[in-house]
């Protein structure tokens, strides 16, 4: 499956979307139970409902360079969870291994309790670059539509006409349905591929330096679509500043920023930065605190 096909979901992101379509009760039970008794065995930090990405003592290396080693952390459901990093630290090579692209030397990731794998129809994934053919005549819709492809249930054409319309809107692309993907901007083609994402209505939005190369105005709409989707959906986005994130976010995770430990991530401290310029920046940010580094249960406090 190419990066640009991977996408669907089973759950809903938000109170205003069309009805998904579900399983058997056997089968939707079954996997409930294989999940709870695999999370129990793994002894997640919480209940698998509530930790969207649990990564423990993670390690991977390409041929002989080591990339990661022993990375340890996770993330709840609903959070905004922005990855800094410099560019080579490791940052798209973790989403990888996040979404079930790339499998790790050692250690374990899960998704809501399960291998990434196993949770493809949880996950959507917008890759750092999109693998079209400029030359390839394909409309909007039908790149949108292609997010309900990888997905195992049955999808009645009326529904799935309806899941395509609702991640338009959300997305703020339905005026360019009919466009050629071809045709539209760089910011454009950002948002038509969170839609195609978010057709499916995946519990784990993953976006790999989204707004690289966008201007402001262009920024600003893009963090507008994924505020829009916060808190129902659990939103990872890696970004190419390592100083300043957007104010969405409620956690941020540095990769390969700690000169003793250069293949590890850490969950830094984030402080107010009501001076930084919006117009520069696309909208509100948070400063990322380097100097403060903060224990993986920091992000615990009040969650089940």
């Amino acid at each position: 499956m190419s990066d640009i096909t991977r996408g669907g979901a089973a759950r809903l992101a938000s109170t205003s979307r069309p009805a998904a379509a579900v399983g058997t009760t056997t089968a939707v039970r079954t996997t409930t139970a294989a999940v709870r008794a695999h999370s129990e065995e793994q002894h997640l930090p919480h209940s698998p409902e509530h930790v969207a990405i649990w990564c423990k003592d993670l390690a991977f290396r390409y041929r002989e360079a080591q990339v990661f080693d022993h990375v340890s952390f996770h993330v709840h459901h609903g959070e905004f969870v922005a990855l800094t990093g410099k560019n080579g630290a490791g940052k798209s090579t973790l989403l990888k291994l996040i979404v079930g692209i790339l499998e790790p030397a050692s250690g374990e990731v899960l998704v809501f309790g399960a291998p990434p794998k196993k949770q493809t129809e949880s996950i959507g994934y917008v890759p750092q670059h999109a693998g079209f053919d400029p030359a390839f005549p394909i409309a909007v819709k039908e790149v949108v539509g292609m997010g309900r492809l990888s997905g195992l249930a049955r999808v009645l054409r009326g529904q799935k006409q309806e899941e395509i319309d609702w991640a338009l809107e959300q997305a703020e692309v339905n005026d360019l349905r009919e466009r050629r993907f071809s045709a539209l901007s760089g910011g454009q083609r950002r948002r038509v591929l969170v839609a195609r994402a978010l057709v499916g209505h995946p519990k784990l939005l993953v976006l790999d330096e989204p707004t690289a190369n966008m201007d402001a105005a262009s920024e600003k709409k893009f963090y507008d679509v994924l505020a829009r989707v916060k808190g129902n959906t659990t939103v990872l986005v890696a970004t190419h500043d390592s100083d300043f994130v957007s104010a969405l976010a409620d956690t941020v995770l540095c990769v390969g920023q700690d000169v003793e430990h250069p293949h590890s991530v850490h969950r830094h401290a984030l402080e107010q930065a009501d001076h930084a310029p919006e117009e520069l920046y696309g909208g509100k940010v948070v400063r990322v605190r380097h100097d403060i580094e903060l224990p993986d249960n920091a992000c615990c406090e009040g969650k089940d």
